[in-house]
């Protein structure tokens, strides 16, 4: 029977989709849990919750949580999956830090997970925790593939894959309902639809949208200039770099608003009403969720009945194909192994890939149009720097990934991006490898 380690099991939600998705998958219904989280009243309620599930969908698994840093290698061992889902220091201090420290320079952002200064400083302290948990894998359960879904995602996939004795994929949400999710609102329905997609995490690029032998791609920018020039909606920013650069990006319009030098623009305020940019968004998503948990607590941890339905998570549709070797195929984010080949083979690139009993067999996709390699390879700069820095603890790495940063160095004098990453770095103390 095949072992499961949840790293980060305190995210009940996400707990409940990836573990739920499990227990409705046959070749997993006998699975050995292992839940791991360092905060034990999140991980109880997890526990509580899945236990809860466990019943009501009358699943097999067994389930056992492990809390605390000294249990850390207890979870983990003989892992044959280990899914990551872990937040290094939290909304508070860390996640705050982020954000108010930048704003005191005049530097806005909306999520700032993973690019910009808040993406650099989220890997700094992530990093090294991802490479203690290889460290522990290499050890207790060498042949388990780690299914990161952390972000920053490239730059942690690549610290990871570039380091460590790890079989790791990347893993986002953006990309399985990409194409829908933009059909949707324009009134377009198609009845064979085939897409094609490829890039890297957050800014993969939509290079083909099918119904059957027709190509969409007319009817929605036609549809989609005219939706903009009538209503204010959530996705103009995707819209306007679409009519721009000629495809959609996979990432939502607030997060694509902060990897480009061209929307948040302190100079141009008018730019944020007229693009429909939600500054600070990601922190009060986390005030939101904050307030909205006991209630949620109660629907999710406490209810006997509590049932599931199959999502679109890839977690437990990879594992199933290599149980199995049943072919399945993802999105995943790997190392650019001449399968974008006018983007740097040091890259970690979201492209097509085909999961059986092998693993995760990525597949080749040639050159991307130039304008979107173009603009991939100015984030990729920084993920690179970023990783670097994070490895050898030098701090001008840390000061040339902001000074590379698209955002950033267009809001920013020199001056202001070295003060302001001094500031971050003093202001994170112990939640970053030490940096000379």
């Amino acid at each position: 029977m095949p072992k499961i380690a949840f790293m980060g099991a305190g995210s009940t939600v996400f707990a409940k989709n990836v573990l739920g998705d499990c227990m409705l998958t046959p070749s997993l219904r006998d699975a050995e849990i292992a839940l791991y989280d360092i905060d034990k009243k999140r991980l109880d309620d997890s526990q509580t919750m899945l236990n809860n599930l466990k019943r009501s969908l009358a699943s097999d698994v067994r389930i056992k949580a492990y809390c605390g840093e000294d249990q850390r290698r207890d979870a983990l061992d003989r892992a044959d999956y280990v899914v990551n889902a872990i937040q290094v220091g939290g909304y508070e201090p860390a996640t705050v830090t982020d954000f108010d420290i930048p704003k005191k320079y005049g530097l806005q952002q909306t999520i700032g997970d993973t690019l910009g200064i808040g993406g650099i400083f989220r890997a700094l302290r992530t990093i090294p925790v991802m490479l203690d948990f290889a460290r522990d894998i290499a050890e207790v359960c060498p042949n388990a593939w780690f299914l990161n879904y952390v972000n920053p995602m490239a730059m942690i996939t690549k610290a990871l894959l570039g380091t460590a004795s790890v079989q790791a994929v990347g893993l986002c949400h953006s990309v399985q309902g990409c194409a829908q999710a933009l059909l949707a609102p324009l009134g377009i329905e198609a009845k064979d639809l085939r897409w094609k997609i490829a890039g890297i995490n957050h800014q993969a690029w939509l290079l083909e949208i099918m119904d059957g032998d027709k190509d969409l791609y007319p009817e929605i920018k036609a549809k989609a200039a005219d939706r903009s020039a009538n209503e204010t909606h959530g996705d103009m920013v995707r819209y306007e770099i679409m009519k721009l650069f000629g495809y959609y990006v996979t990432e939502s319009s607030e997060h694509s608003a902060e990897y480009m030098p061209y929307w948040i623009k302190k100079d141009y305020p008018e730019q944020i009403d007229r693009f429909n940019i939600p500054l600070d968004e990601y922190p009060r998503r986390c005030v939101n969720q904050i307030d909205k948990w006991e209630k949620q607590r109660e629907d999710l941890v406490n209810k006997a009945t509590i049932t599931h339905e199959r999502t679109h998570e890839y977690a437990s549709r990879i594992m199933h194909a290599m149980e199995t070797d049943e072919p399945f195929r993802i999105h995943g984010n790997v190392t650019n192994t001449g399968l974008i080949t006018n983007l740097p083979k040091e890259a970690i690139v979201e492209v097509p890939c085909l999961v059986d009993r092998n693993g995760v067999n990525p597949c080749y996709v040639g050159d991307l149009p130039e304008q979107c390699a173009a603009m991939n390879r100015t984030n990729i700069n920084v993920q690179l720097l970023t990783v670097e820095a994070a490895l050898t603890g030098k701090k001008e790495r840390v000061y040339q990934a902001a000074l590379m940063d698209p955002h950033t160095a267009a809001e920013l004098s020199i001056d202001e991006i070295v003060s302001m990453c001094d500031e971050l770095i003093e202001a994170h103390g112990e939640l970053l490898p030490p940096l000379s």
